[in-house]
């Protein structure tokens, strides 16, 4: 898409977990062409590094909870600067769609009379299960997988999900957890989860500061115990979680680049 006229355009654009070998070539060449890169403030530095030092950066986003609320659409200033005839990214976590409020900004931008794209990202989810060697569905143990979120508008636990709904087996991938881990987890067994049921809890998947914990779902929040929210992080259940180390003990992961430009990378055998 072109611009028109004085107006500009907004891209809404996924960069994945963090990671930037992750980005897809659109999103990199994107970074590198746009005028303004309006970004979340979980955005990796590495990331960041990639965006021209000419490239006007505006930090727009929150962190996890703090993001909710009456917080608004999108930016002021992501529509101002495309009704200036800039060409505008808007840079989010993981992908745009995927609990990340694109659908919301989407909406503003239409409402605005802005001109937009929506460009996906890897999204947490598979970036973590990709970093763990957990296959997120496995023949023979899981065929289907569950994306929810614990967190919404509204408050932590006074929320959308339907917890009755949730399968008793298959995969589960929980986002936006850190703050009510311990509650969650109770919740799954109420409803008929498995205390035995494996789990692993993921925080800064792909980065160098990644955490990982590997539990159950009735120990996992003890086994984690403090939870830093400087990185997002999501939690995995189900008996594919038991394959990780399996595929683990194949893969050798370091990181390719030097200094703040270092990326993470598998090399497997």
């Amino acid at each position: 898409m072109k611009k028109t006229g004085k107006t500009g355009i907004v891209y809404l654009v996924g960069a994945g977990p963090g990671d930037p070998e992750l980005l897809t070539l659109r999103a990199y060449r994107l970074l590198k062409t746009s005028d303004v890169v309006a970004h979340d403030k979980l955005i990796s530095k590495t990331i960041l590094n990639l965006i021209p030092k000419k490239t006007e950066k505006i930090s727009v986003g929150r962190r996890g909870y703090r993001s909710m609320g009456t917080a608004p659409s999108i930016h002021p200033e992501v529509i101002e600067k495309a009704k200036a005839g800039k060409s505008v990214v808007r840079l989010k976590s993981g992908d745009p769609m995927l609990f990340g409020r694109g659908g919301e900004e989407a909406i503003a931008l239409s409402e605005a009379g802005i001109t937009f794209q929506i460009v996906p990202g890897v999204t947490a989810a598979l970036g973590a299960a990709s970093s763990l060697g957990i296959p997120l569905t496995q023949r023979f143990i899981s065929s289907d997988v569950t994306f929810a979120t614990a967190h919404t508008s509204h408050g932590p636990m006074a929320n959308l999900l339907d917890w009755a709904s949730l399968p008793a087996r298959g995969t589960i991938v929980l986002y936006m957890v850190s703050h009510h881990l311990k509650e969650n987890m109770k919740r799954l067994i109420e409803y008929g989860r498995s205390p035995d049921t494996p789990a692993a809890f993921v925080s800064a998947a792909t980065l160098k500061a990644e955490r990982v914990v590997i539990g159950t779902v009735s120990n996992l929040a003890k086994l984690v115990g403090h939870i830093d929210d400087k990185h997002a992080s999501l939690v995995i259940i189900g008996e594919v979680v038991s394959i990780h180390e399996k595929i683990k003990s194949l893969a050798v992961t370091g990181y390719v680049g030097k200094g703040k430009e270092a990326g993470r990378i598998c090399h497997w055998p």
